[in-house]
């Protein structure tokens, strides 16, 4: 570590239902889409049975925690309701707690209600694409919860992202962003708070990629940083190769994310970023 950042002591430990999860050395987040039309992995998941078995897949591999989401992020996606999200959620979550207690389960929604419903049923962190922009009650409703919250940037919504990614300097506008919400969060109780740019998210890829760049410089806010890369359009743009073909370009991507600074990989693919850890840890 620079003396700058010896300075900014980072929290690397999560209080995740009475449990510490250390994320001296970086951890995996394995992502489950229980939607039909995600932008990788649509249909494969939004089952009952096809849902466990990824999660056991995932947790055998070497997953720390399983992001469940029932509400696709993708740009232009469908918005459905708030009953469509729990419906296609609560019942894989229950199940999925019951048969795999021991496991660290985390909820991708923007919506309170969502969000409060799933930590009932067993969810230990809450993972908001939105930073509480899309639900003004997500912030209280975490504070009075007491669970970790993922904390991401994006502008505008789904549907209309696309439209927003306009900049006078990304980096200082996501940093601006980070610094006015952390404070928010702290002054509602929420002490473990993690860090996402959100890349992708608002963002093109020059911007993305310049954020990645510039990643550990993040850490001067003290918090832990979650970069979810997994398969993203910066890097399938990048090297010519569809969703589908862009693992290889995902643990690129994902290593020089360790390299700088983030503590937590979100993938579709958790042998591959299991892997990657093991090998930057050993540099």
């Amino acid at each position: 570590m620079t003396d700058k950042n010896t300075f900014f002591q980072q929290n690397l430990t999560l209080n995740v239902g009475g449990r510490l999860l250390d994320l001296a050395v970086p951890v995996v987040m394995g992502i489950v889409n229980l939607t039909p039309d995600s932008f990788y992995d649509g249909g494969q998941s939004n089952t009952l049975s096809a849902a466990l078995v990824q999660i056991e897949k995932m947790l055998a591999e070497g997953a720390s925690i399983i992001d469940v989401g029932a509400y696709s992020s993708r740009p232009n996606a469908e918005n459905i309701s708030t009953d469509e999200e729990l419906a296609r959620l609560l019942p894989v979550l229950k199940a999925a707690v019951r048969e795999f207690p021991d496991a660290i389960f985390s909820v991708d929604t923007f919506r309170a209600a969502v969000a409060e419903a799933a930590v009932n049923d067993g969810a230990h962190l809450v993972n908001d694409i939105s930073g509480g922009q899309l639900d003004e009650e997500m912030f209280s409703t975490v504070g009075r919860l007491r669970v970790p919250y993922v904390l991401m940037h994006m502008k505008g919504n789904p549907q209309n992202m696309v439209q927003q990614a306009d900049y006078d300097d990304v980096f200082a506008e996501v940093m601006r962003y980070f610094a006015e919400k952390v404070s928010r969060l702290r002054s509602l109780g929420v002490t473990d708070i993690i860090l996402d740019p959100g890349f992708g998210f608002a963002k093109t890829a020059s911007q993305s990629f310049e954020l990645l760049t510039r990643l550990q410089e993040f850490e001067i806010v003290g918090l832990p940083i979650l970069a979810g890369l997994s398969r993203k359009s910066m890097i399938c743009k990048t090297i010519g190769r569809t969703p589908e073909f862009a693992l290889n370009g995902t643990t690129a991507a994902n290593t020089i994310a360790l390299m700088n600074g983030a503590k937590i990989l979100r993938v579709h693919d958790v042998q591959a970023a299991v892997e990657a850890i093991k090998i930057f840890s050993r540099i």
